[in-house]
């Protein structure tokens, strides 16, 4: 059986991008030396997830987003050190267990196309339909904006999906920034002329949000739609799997999706 150190080792020769020469790209727990018997791949390694990972016997668990809630690990020693309690029973598990975990986040999305631009697009049903040259910009067929995030939060299970517009506005031009790309590219995108809606993950609602209700405010015929971080680059997670499958085919890899954690009060309600 291969190490973990193996698989990763393999998965940065085909992937095709050059590794950042500062990346968040790394082992975030365990011997990464020792062998597996089984891939986890997951958008998060909630404890929910290292629980399923554990029954299953996957004991290499690759993350999208990170371990110990800080992009870049660096919240573990603070965490460690005031003795909290959701980390140290997250670490224990961990170590009992005998979990490796590792993050893949820089280089699945500076693979081209993007890995969860292109996984996400295809769990809504718009492969094929990119702008060329734009990157993360789709031509859809014309719709309106209640109707696009309808459609949305049903394929994703976007189970707390909010959107800014007019529900009734027409667009067919639809700009990704799904999980968390701050601000600037927020902006930008909804500043592009072939881009009606913004499709993103989260941001900041005194930034992206307000901007958003100020171009409906002004007039401008602009939609966003926020999906949720989890939803919205859990299918870019579930492509990973589909290709690292071909990567290590000696060990069985599975896709464990994070559940949203996020509910609304009324309406419909999609099941966990």
């Amino acid at each position: 059986m291969p190490s973990a150190q193996d698989v990763v080792d393999r998965i940065t020769q085909r992937v095709g991008v050059a590794r950042r020469p500062d990346t968040v790209d790394t082992f975030l727990a365990g011997d990464p030396l020792a062998s597996v018997s089984g891939v986890a791949v997951t958008m998060m390694a909630t404890f929910d997830v290292l629980r399923r990972a554990a029954d299953e016997g996957l004991d290499l668990v690759i993350t999208h987003e990170p371990l110990y809630y800080d992009h870049r690990n660096e919240a573990e020693p603070r965490l460690a050190a005031e003795d909290d309690p959701v980390y140290r029973a997250k670490a224990a598990f961990v170590a009992e267990h005998g979990l490796r975990v590792w993050h893949l986040h820089d280089a699945w999305h500076d693979r081209r196309p993007d890995g969860v631009d292109d996984g996400t697009a295809r769990a809504l049903g718009w492969t094929g339909r990119e702008v060329p040259g734009a990157a993360g910009v789709y031509a859809l067929e014309p719709t309106t904006l209640g109707e696009l995030a309808a459609h949305v939060a049903s394929a994703l299970g976007a189970r707390a999906l909010r959107f800014v517009g007019d529900p009734a506005l027409s667009v067919s031009g639809v700009g990704f920034d799904l999980g968390f790309r701050g601000f600037e590219r927020n902006r930008h995108l909804l500043q592009r002329d072939d881009v009606d809606v913004a499709v993103i993950g989260e941001g900041h609602e005194w930034e992206t949000g307000a901007y958003a209700a100020d171009l409906e405010a002004a007039g401008i015929a602009k939609g966003l739609v926020v999906v949720g971080h989890v939803p919205s680059e859990q299918e870019g997670m579930a492509e990973a799997a589909r290709w690292l499958r071909d990567v290590v085919p000696e060990i069985p890899v599975q896709f464990l999706p994070a559940t949203d954690p996020y509910r609304t009060l009324g309406g419909a309600i999609l099941p966990a």
